[in-house]
């Protein structure tokens, strides 16, 4: 069984990407373990000059090392992700490299309409940075738009045509995981790529 990492893209207390999160967590418990893993405790991001790890951002990196994928759920705040995942990737790419080559699936919900299609947008940009070089799933979208309504008391997705495409990406973001973790030849090269990047000599 895969074992995967669930990132709640924001810091808010009452977020649905969570509940998201959670829904897929238990709907995908018999094809995949998903580990739940917060950002709203990190630090700032200020750049230590020796490099310092906060041991929370320690912590998260190696549950993404040890698992084998990622999926981030996000918010859109100004066409964009929030502020917290933003300084959460600036942790985890400053001087760790956990993301080099690890697949990702990423999803959101929003309250409005467009089901934060502009904050994926965004953080397939961000993951594709020479200090993450993450493995994104391509093609693939998934949009709870009106996300306040979108769930039952028990946390199940009430509209089944969203359920029912759910079902198809996670099938096919565990064939993407399965392809993805077989290539590997380049990995060293790549992770030493990110780690010796400075945008200072660019």
């Amino acid at each position: 069984m895969k074992k995967f990492v669930g990132i709640v893209g924001t810091n808010s207390d009452h977020s649905t990407n969570r509940q998201l999160l959670q829904f897929m967590k238990n709907h995908f418990s018999s094809k995949a373990e998903i580990e739940i893993v917060e950002i709203k405790d990190m630090p700032v991001f200020n750049k230590p000059e020796n490099k310092d790890i906060p041991e929370i951002v320690q912590t998260m990196a190696d549950k993404i090392d040890d698992a084998d994928g990622v999926i981030i759920s996000t918010p859109e705040y100004d066409h964009a992700v929030t502020a917290s995942l933003m300084n959460a990737l600036s942790w985890l790419s400053y001087g760790i490299f956990p993301f080099v080559d690890k697949p990702v699936m990423i999803t959101g919900a929003s309250y409005g309409t467009l089901g934060s299609s502009r904050a994926q947008l965004h953080l397939r940009q961000i993951l594709d940075a020479p200090e993450l070089k993450a493995r994104i799933m391509p093609s693939s979208e998934f949009l709870l738009s009106h996300s306040l309504q979108a769930f039952d008391e028990e946390n199940n997705l009430t509209n089944m045509e969203q359920t029912e495409k759910l079902d198809r990406l996670f099938e096919d973001f565990l064939m993407f995981v399965t392809i993805t973790n077989q290539l590997t030849h380049a990995h060293e090269q790549n992770k030493k790529e990110a780690e010796n990047f400075s945008w200072e000599t660019i």
